[in-house]
């Protein structure tokens, strides 16, 4: 479920004040005051004192300026910010990461998973002790209590007791991981395994505590809007509804903020959607059971590590994102292409695939509006020369991918469409099942990592349900083709 939380607005806010320094041509002097400003001495403390929040945004900002916290701490302690604002504003290339996770503001999650509330009665009956099969639950102080040291978070003793007195605490980025790829250090700190992760963003969305962070490209997108060079900003179709304003008005507010052009990420969606029409035809007369689509990179990511099984059904077609760069590419071979876009997802397929050179973020780009005072309501509308089309424009809902490729396909091809609503435990282990059997209920896959499609991506500012009323409503009023 969405909802507006405290420490995404905190991130907005730092990165509002880091472009605003930067803007200002002070950005090395002044970076190291944030933490202070952000933190007064006077202020309500999150942690334990001013201190340990003040660390914590320090932090933040080393992810906010591209640079990842693990390694970096030392030096950060050494030498303040403005080393590593130096550094930021020296890069040539992108930053080859994409997370980070905080160690000053991953400490307060509980080392234990099941614990007994005050709702115990110390009841005579006692089916959590008697059933427990490593004796851990004694029974003192009016209540039952568990032996960590024995517990083997089975859960027997919650399942039977008859007050449901005792809970289960979870540590949340690791139930949100659908592949198990972030785990507790010897530390007791979360620990990410690139090898296994997705980059789905489970984790950044699920850490009530904002620990885990993405590595920006602010820096250097705002270095190359004040080089003069020529930028383009793809859009990713999941924009609308983010901000206040309708497409055409949100588009000339990106453009505003010294893009050469914008254009519709939509427009490579249609182009996926006749690949992957024509895709499925011929898989079809080949006899072959189904095919799953292949726009989202974190499914990509997962039949890569995960699911190897899965390749001989996943699409061949590229992703919206790439198709709409080799656009760019062929009416503009000099620009430089930014991917303006709601998920981490992408932000690892930049990496990936060099035809695109940088991304930036929903988070940032309200940032930018913030730290320029931007409406995007109150712009002149911008109408591209060519704009996407009902289906493209359809991609980020779920359900969407797979309308525009039977709406492509036609009646005749059989299109039985299936959605994968969201990276789970539960959806991974469906889709398992599909590839090990070659079989499923549909003829047609729709994968999506984020639950209710790109509009519920880690990196969105809008409520998803209204992004995704908004966007059905473009649909319905944008022409086929």
């Amino acid at each position: 479920m969405y909802c507006e939380n405290n420490a995404s607005l905190i991130v907005r806010d730092l990165m509002t004040r880091v472009i605003r320094l930067f803007d200002a041509g002070t950005l090395v002097e002044k970076i190291d005051r944030i933490p202070i400003e952000a933190v007064p001495r006077q202020g309500t403390s999150y942690r334990c004192c001013i201190h340990k929040d003040r660390a914590v945004v320090r932090n933040r900002l080393l992810a906010i300026l591209g640079i990842r916290v693990e390694g970096a701490r030392d030096d950060l302690d050494a030498g303040g910010l403005a080393g590593f604002a130096r550094q930021a504003l020296a890069r040539t290339e992108p930053p080859g990461e994409v997370l980070t996770v905080i160690d000053e503001a991953c400490s307060s999650c509980v080392q234990v998973q099941y614990q007994v509330t005050d709702v115990c009665r110390k009841c005579v009956a006692r089916p959590c002790s008697a059933n427990c099969p490593k004796h851990a639950i004694e029974f003192f102080r009016e209540r039952a209590h568990i032996d960590h040291t024995k517990c083997v978070n089975c859960g027997i003793c919650q399942k039977v007791c008859p007050y449901h007195a005792i809970v289960y605490v979870p540590i949340p980025c690791e139930e949100s991981c659908p592949v198990g790829a972030i785990t507790r250090d010897a530390e007791g700190f979360q620990d990410i395994d690139f090898g296994k992760c997705v980059f789905c963003g489970n984790c950044v969305d699920g850490c009530p505590f904002g620990a885990v962070m993405d590595v920006s490209h602010l820096i250097d997108i705002l270095r190359l809007l004040q080089s003069g060079k020529r930028i383009v900003a793809m859009v990713a179709p999941a924009i609308v509804g983010q901000f206040p304003g309708d497409l055409p008005r949100l588009m000339a507010a990106i453009n505003s903020l010294g893009f050469a052009d914008v254009i519709e990420v939509a427009r490579g969606a249609d182009v996926a959607a006749v690949q992957e029409a024509q895709e499925f035809r011929e898989r079809r007369e080949r006899g072959e059971p189904f095919m799953t689509t292949s726009c989202c990179p974190s499914y990509n990511q997962l039949v890569e590590k995960h699911l190897p099984a899965m390749k001989r059904f996943r699409s061949e077609a590229n992703t919206p994102m790439h198709f709409t760069a080799r656009l760019v590419r062929e009416s503009d071979p000099e620009a430089l292409v930014v991917f303006v876009g709601p998920c981490v997802g992408k932000r690892r397929e930049i990496l990936d695939d060099p035809i695109v050179d940088h991304y930036l973020s929903f988070e940032e780009l309200a940032a930018l509006f913030s730290a320029r005072d931007i409406d995007p309501a109150k712009t002149e509308p911008y109408v591209p020369a060519r704009s996407g089309l009902a289906g493209g424009r359809g991609f980020p809902v779920t359900g969407g991918v797979a309308a525009a490729i039977q709406a492509q396909a036609g009646p005749e091809a059989g299109v039985q469409p299936v959605c994968i609503d969201g990276l789970t435990r539960a959806s991974v282990k469906q889709l398992e099942q599909f590839a090990a059997t070659a079989t499923c209920p549909g003829t047609l896959v729709e994968v999506m990592a984020c639950v209710g499609g790109c509009v519920g991506g880690a990196n969105v500012v809008g409520n998803p349900k209204v992004t995704a009323a908004k966007i059905k409503a473009l649909v319905k009023a944008t022409p086929p083709a």
